[in-house]
C-alpha cells in the first residue's frame, strides 16, 4: 500500500485527506494541530507535528494551502518538505497559486530527484467533501498518470493541461470565467427585482436556456435570499484575481472585466463580507 502525506486541513484538504484514508495509510499535517488532531479522530491515519516529519517514506505528498507564501513556508522553510522527501516520490500541489512560484518549485524538486504536479481545484467545499472535484494539472505525464488513480477518489475529472505551471494557468482561466459569470448574475438577478419580477420564476425560465449555467443553478436562489455564508469565500477569490491580474500583465492578456470585478470584490470587503459566498456580488448594487 503507497505511504502518502497530505499537508494543509482547510476546508478543501481537510475532506479531501479523509478520501484518500479510506484506501491508503494516510499521514496529515496541519499548523494548527488541534485540526489534524480532530482529523485522525474523524478517520484513518496519523498526524505529524511538521512538514518534514510528515514526508518522511512517504510515496506520494498532496498539499493544499493557501497561497504562494504559505507553499514555500510549508514545502521550502526550516522543517519544509521537500528537503526530506525520498527520492522517487512524487508531490502533488492542490493550491491555486502563482505560475511563477510553481515553475521555481518544480526545478527545486526536480534537482532533487522528486516528482511536482501542480494540480489546482474547482469545486468547492462540496465538491471536496462529495469527491466531485475538477483538477486541471501541470506537469509530466508520466508522473500524472502514476498519481491519476489516487486523486480519482475525491475527483470526478482530471486532465493533464501541459508543462508545469498549466495547472494553474488553467485555473486563472477558470477563475477569470468564473468572475464575469457571477457579475453578469447579480445584475440580471438585481434588474428583475427592480422590474418587481418573480425572480425564482425568472431563474425557472433563463436557466433552461443559453443563460443557464452551474453559478446560476446552485446560486442564484440563495442570491435572491440574501445568502451567502457558504461557498468559496470573497477574500480568497481576491487572492485567485490578483493571480490572474498579475499573470495578464506579463503574458499582456487584456482582463478588463475582471479587473473591474476584482475591485468589486473590494467593495464587497470593506462592506464586511470578506467570508461572504462569491456570489454576494449582489450585495454591492441591491
Amino acid at each position: 500500500m503507497s505511504k502518502i502525506a497530505f499537508l494543509g486541513l482547510g476546508v478543501m484538504g481537510y475532506p479531501m485527506a479523509g478520501h484518500l484514508s479510506t484506501k491508503y495509510d494516510v499521514k496529515v499535517y496541519n499548523r494548527t494541530i488541534s485540526k489534524a488532531k480532530k482529523w485522525v479522530e474523524q478517520y484513518s491515519g496519523n498526524f505529524a507535528t511538521c512538514p518534514s516529519e510528515a514526508v518522511q517514506k512517504a510515496d506520494f505528498v498532496f498539499c493544499c494551502v493557501g497561497n504562494d507564501d504559505d507553499l514555500k513556508s510549508i514545502l521550502l522553510g526550516k522543517t519544509g518538505a521537500l528537503d526530506s522527501m525520498q527520492k522517487g516520490s512524487l508531490l502533488v500541489d492542490h493550491t491555486t497559486c502563482s505560475a511563477k512560484v510553481t515553475k521555481e518549485l518544480f526545478s527545486y524538486a526536480e534537482n532533487k530527484g522528486i516528482g511536482f504536479l501542480d494540480a489546482p481545484v474547482s469545486g468547492g467545499q462540496a465538491g471536496a467533501e462529495n469527491g466531485q472535484l475538477t483538477i486541471m494539472c501541470g506537469g509530466i505525464e508520466k508522473e500524472y498518470e502514476k498519481v491519476k488513480p489516487i486523486i480519482s477518489h475525491y475527483a470526478k475529472f482530471s486532465s493533464l493541461m501541459g508543462p508545469p505551471g498549466s495547472g494553474q494557468l488553467t485555473k486563472m482561466v477558470n477563475q477569470i470565467c468564473i468572475a464575469g459569470l457571477l457579475q453578469a448574475l447579480a445584475e440580471g438577478l438585481s434588474f428583475s427585482q427592480k422590474a418587481n419580477l418573480d425572480g425564482k420564476k425568472v431563474l425557472d425560465v433563463i436557466s433552461k436556456g443559453a443563460a443557464g449555467s452551474w453559478q446560476m443553478e446552485n446560486r442564484g436562489i440563495t442570491m435572491l435570499e440574501d445568502r451567502f455564508d457558504f461557498g468559496f469565500a470573497v477574500d480568497w477569490m481576491k487572492k485567485d484575481l490578483n493571480i490572474c491580474l498579475e499573470e495578464a500583465n506579463a503574458n499582456k492578456a487584456k482582463l478588463p472585466i475582471t479587473a473591474l470585478v476584482n475591485q468589486f470584490y473590494s467593495d464587497v470587503q470593506e462592506m464586511g463580507g470578506g467570508r461572504f459566498d462569491t456570489s454576494s456580488l449582489i450585495k454591492r448594487i441591491n
